[in-house]
């Protein structure tokens, strides 16, 4: 087929929005324009999941490894495949009420789903064996922070002590600590200025402290040291002149309401955040990696995205330069975690990434409905913009003024007044291309996604499409009576039937005359 080029994503064809004709030419991406990044706006309807499920398509095809964040659900239809387009391959996933309002039962909407994907599909040159190259050149995995519906994660080893030098690193050492304890604390609803809560400040000092001495921490550990702080100056002050014992208490309660909470569990046991292990599989195959953060409250969501960009920094700066587009991170909303004047914990990683990803070939791909929401300033990084259907003339004008910004950082002209009348006649599928690495925006209607687009999934659809996956290395932990584990992954371990031990360190003494291993069944 001659959309079957390495490097080149198949994203749809041209489309001439005066005469509203599809054009016979190809829109063909260039993978390495990924590399300086993308952003994605459209409001609900325009086909704006559909082109992102397009090009995630064609980088699994290409075997491109992608971390990708999904909020709402809607990125997890890439895994509803069917190479076959059976009707009773549809038949799982179709959307009820959709059946319902059409009149028709189950069966016969099923099949009426499987004949649009089989035409849908053929009007753009595609077929059965390109689900089936699909499936077979990436593996596809749901993880459920904080849940056991997909693959459950393992946040344990974000509060390991990085591999990185202080004296070289400290910047970026103290960016992890402030983004890891603002997150922490908006856990228990704390709003924590990094200069002036008291709470943060001692919070930072305490990871400062541990990990300058190569100590790793985890949550209990942090909790003691409240209470028995191993530093007794902050500032000019002793500590419990800056913040006094039975107010650190306090803290300290706070904090174990969230271990003590049976749900906390949750957030555990399962696949470590090791980023090597989201982008392929132990035998070395392309993997797509879809973090599902539906289930998840705001706070929740805030705290996994903030260590889990650190985390995902801390990989990429021990990886060699590259020209080439060696991986993805894909958010598929970022309303409210990378805002304009605001600066919640998720903006600084996100700024970082964005800054300095594009040196380590990792490619950033954003998508939002919400374009008045962004700090369009930190997106003068981002080399491609798919616009689609906007909601308001404001909307539109906020992008407008931001599309200068990028412009003018990339030394191009911008025809604001052609873009304008451009995005006004946008339709349903039709998306306006502006890429620096090319000579003049275009048009080009999305090409028929190979995934079934049903809409978010469900966790109890989540569970039923993982149901058999297993995490490939296990962290164990356990709050319980007896003590919080400290254990770290073992990279040799596979699947659930993992024992948890009990770390012999100081502040778990006690724990030494009890069982050493328990069974996990």
């Amino acid at each position: 087929m001659e959309f079957e080029k390495l490097g080149a994503f198949y994203l749809g064809k041209e489309y001439d929005l005066k005469t509203g004709r599809l054009l016979d030419r190809l829109l063909m991406y260039d993978a390495r324009d990924l590399t300086t990044h993308a952003v994605c706006v459209g409001m609900t309807g325009s086909g704006k999941t559909g082109l992102c499920i397009d090009l995630l398509e064609e980088a699994a095809i290409d075997r491109v490894p992608a971390i990708i964040v999904d909020p709402k659900g809607d990125i997890t239809n890439i895994l509803l495949t069917f190479p076959n387009l059976k009707p009773e391959d549809f038949r799982p996933w179709i959307n009820i009420d959709d059946a319902r309002r059409k009149g028709l039962s189950e069966d016969e909407f099923a099949a009426q789903q499987a004949e649009l994907w089989r035409n849908g599909l053929a009007q753009w040159g595609q077929n059965g064996e390109r689900i089936k190259l699909l499936k077979d050149s990436a593996d596809f995995v749901i993880y459920t922070p904080g849940s056991d519906a997909g693959v459950p994660v393992s946040i344990l080893q974000s509060f390991a002590a990085p591999d990185l030098s202080w004296e070289s690193e400290s910047e970026l050492l103290r960016e992890r600590i402030q983004g890891t304890v603002r997150a922490l604390l908006g856990l228990i609803g704390v709003d924590a200025d990094p200069v002036r809560s008291r709470e943060h400040i001692l919070l930072a000092n305490l990871f400062e402290y541990f990990w300058r001495n190569r100590e790793d921490l985890d949550l209990l550990r942090l909790i003691q040291s409240i209470q028995h702080p191993p530093i007794r100056q902050l500032g000019a002050f002793d500590v419990d002149t800056f913040y006094p014992k039975k107010e650190r208490s306090e803290l300290a309660l706070r904090l174990n309401n969230i271990i003590a909470a049976p749900s906390f569990q949750n957030w555990l046991v399962g696949q470590p955040l090791d980023i090597p292990g989201f982008m392929s599989t132990p035998e070395g195959k392309t993997r797509h990696s879809i973090f599902y953060l539906a289930h998840l409250s705001d706070p929740e969501r805030m705290f996994f995205l903030t260590i889990f960009l650190n985390q995902i920094i801390m990989w990429m700066r021990a990886q060699p330069g590259t020209t080439s587009l060696r991986a993805i991170f894909y958010m598929d909303e970022i309303f409210g975690f990378f805002p304009p004047v605001a600066n919640p914990p998720s903006k600084q990683p996100m700024l970082t990434l964005l800054k300095q990803a594009r040196a380590f070939g990792l490619g950033i791909v954003l998508t939002t409905q919400n374009p008045a929401d962004l700090d369009y300033k930190g997106l003068a990084n981002a080399g491609t913009w798919f616009i689609g259907r906007l909601q308001t003339e404001r909307d539109k004008m906020r992008l407008l003024d931001g599309l200068e910004g990028v412009s003018s950082t990339a030394g191009q002209p911008l025809n604001r007044d052609e873009l304008s009348r451009i995005i006004s006649s946008l339709t349903n599928r039709v998306f306006l291309l502006h890429n620096v690495h090319e000579e003049a925006p275009v048009t080009f209607q999305t090409r028929w996604a190979m995934s079934y687009l049903r809409g978010p999934l469900t966790r109890l659809q989540v569970k039923d499409l993982m149901r058999d996956r297993k995490p490939d290395q296990q962290t164990v932990s356990s709050l319980t009576v007896a003590g919080y584990s400290r254990t770290r992954p073992t990279p040799a371990t596979y699947g659930f039937n993992t024992r948890m031990e009990f770390a012999k360190s100081p502040h778990l003494s006690h724990l030494r005359s009890s069982p050493s291993t328990y069974q996990l069944e």
